[in-house]
């Protein structure tokens, strides 16, 4: 699963925090407004964003509702647990990654990571 470019985030970002389904126009307008002085994206980007997004799992299209209405695929946490695996699986020392990647998660952190690994034990 690829980084997500500039305007791929910011797509995702609109659907992950809305979590309804929108359609392509709606979208344009809720970036718009987020994007602040920037020059709202083309309707034509969207939509050809959205069908990217789409081909890579990100997003699914309801094809029956006119306009059509787009909605993510995946939930952010499921997206970061995503690239979390692929950059463990592109390590030579997985092991070694995970020690290190350890070390750095505050007490917090760390009791959720044992919950969850008691969780799983069970």
């Amino acid at each position: 699963m690829a980084n997500l470019g500039e305007l791929e985030r910011a797509v995702m970002d609109a659907l992950w925090d809305d979590g309804a389904p929108i359609s392509a126009n709606d979208l344009r307008d809720k970036l718009a407004a987020t994007r602040g002085d920037h020059k709202p994206p083309a309707l034509t980007t969207v939509l050809t964003v959205l069908s990217r997004l789409e081909s890579k799992g990100f997003v699914r299209r309801d094809r029956d509702a006119r306009p059509h209405l787009y909605t993510s695929a995946l939930s952010r946490a499921g997206h970061v647990a995503d690239l979390m695996r692929e950059v463990l699986e592109s390590s030579s020392d997985r092991s070694a990654a995970l020690a290190y990647f350890v070390g750095t998660v505050d007490d917090s952190e760390a009791q959720v990571l044992r919950r969850l690994l008691d969780a799983r034990a069970s």
